[in-house]
């Protein structure tokens, strides 16, 4: 006779977006994807693409669709296995928007524009903004400033930390991967699901920031105090990690160290430090071992044999990057299926959503 088998315990429910904006920095794959590819055997995990956040900021169209085939080739291409989890474009599931109505009525006008990033961007499109006094705590005062002055600030970027906030909860997920810059909003989706509990009852799981145990922050290559960026207007500080062998050379070539012929990581060198977190990162080798390695040795040995070990790990990513960047009904599928997968789980929650804050059952004629 067969023992009853006690039920396995159900996986958490990881959950994490990222829109689709161009090509992934050497960053973005040491200090997130490459984290997401070890967490899908544990975990029931969701990867979302999110081009309704995308359009928060003047975009074309065809750039847009181009860089959701870019996006998601990368992200299978870095590991992420869709056999082992859902891949799909926000657009393409139905309860985003709705979800994120219903939180809008709930948030304050006063949080959203509190929002760090949200103040940054209206400060680059040309806005003043001024911190509340102390007997007016809700108001934040914008004004016109600038030679960009015209430009508006859409109700679209003010509340775009809401449809944040949804899309997590929509999938009632456990654990949300974030960086530092990403904190303040999910303490702003916490507090919506909190909310929402008191209002109509207990709903929503409130979610947890991931934040692995291994990962690099990588630093700027020109002006290693600031993190990597895509957007870096020197194209010598980013590496791209689909960068060809010969651009990757020349940007390490050209990456900021010091006078000093000491390959030391320290807050006083923050260039070697990069450096040697980089390979730290990609051998598996511990800084303080690698500063063993190198006792005696000049700069130049470092940066060329990190030359070597950036190239020889990011040459399988190239290589299936562009076989899969041909295969657009592959794509297609791809994000199909990771659709159909978040659909299934985004109908569960909406309806139980709706059922709580009072709307009718809908009637399938």
């Amino acid at each position: 006779m067969v023992e009853n088998q006690p039920a396995s315990k159900p996986k958490s429910v990881v959950l994490t977006c990222a829109q689709p904006t161009g090509m992934l920095t050497l960053g973005n794959y040491l200090g997130a994807v490459r984290n997401w590819s070890t967490m899908l055997e544990n975990h029931d995990c969701y990867f979302g693409i999110v081009d309704l956040h995308a359009i928060t900021s003047p975009y074309k169209p065809a750039t847009l669709r181009k860089n959701i085939y870019e996006c998601v080739a990368q992200y299978i291409a870095c590991g992420l296995d869709p056999e082992k989890c859902h891949q799909f474009v926000q657009s393409h599931v139905i309860g985003h928007t709705e979800l994120a109505w219903i939180l809008t009525c709930l948030t304050p006008i006063g949080e959203l524009q509190r929002m760090t990033q949200f103040k940054d961007k209206a400060a680059k499109l040309g806005f003043k903004v001024s911190e509340p006094s102390h007997d007016r705590s809700d108001t934040v005062k914008f004004s016109h400033e600038g030679a960009r002055a015209q430009s508006s600030i859409t109700a679209g970027l003010l509340c775009y930390p809401v449809l944040m906030a949804a899309d997590i909860l929509l999938y009632n997920a456990d654990l949300v991967p974030v960086g530092e810059d990403q904190r303040q909003h999910l303490e702003l989706c916490r507090d919506l699901a909190q909310k929402f509990n008191t209002t109509f009852s207990d709903t929503f799981t409130i979610p947890e920031p991931f934040v692995p145990k291994i990962g690099a922050r990588v630093m700027s290559l020109c002006e290693p105090t600031r993190k990597m960026s895509k957007s870096d207007s020197n194209d010598k500080a980013t590496l791209f990690i689909l960068d060809e062998p010969a651009v990757i050379k020349k940007k390490i070539a050209s990456a900021v160290t010091d006078s000093e012929a000491n390959i030391k990581a320290s807050p006083e060198k923050p260039g070697v430090s990069n450096l040697l977190s980089i390979h730290s990162a990609l051998s598996g080798t511990s800084v303080a071992d690698l500063e063993e390695q190198y006792k005696g040795k000049g700069y130049g040995v470092l940066k060329a044999e990190l030359t070597e070990i950036i190239t020889d790990s990011l040459q399988p990513v190239r290589e299936k990057y562009h076989e899969l960047i041909k295969d657009k009904e592959y794509l297609n599928k791809i994000l199909a299926t990771g659709a159909e997968g978040a659909q299934r789980r985004a109908n569960r929650m909406i309806s139980k959503v709706y059922r709580k804050a009072g709307f009718p059952e809908k009637v399938r004629l």
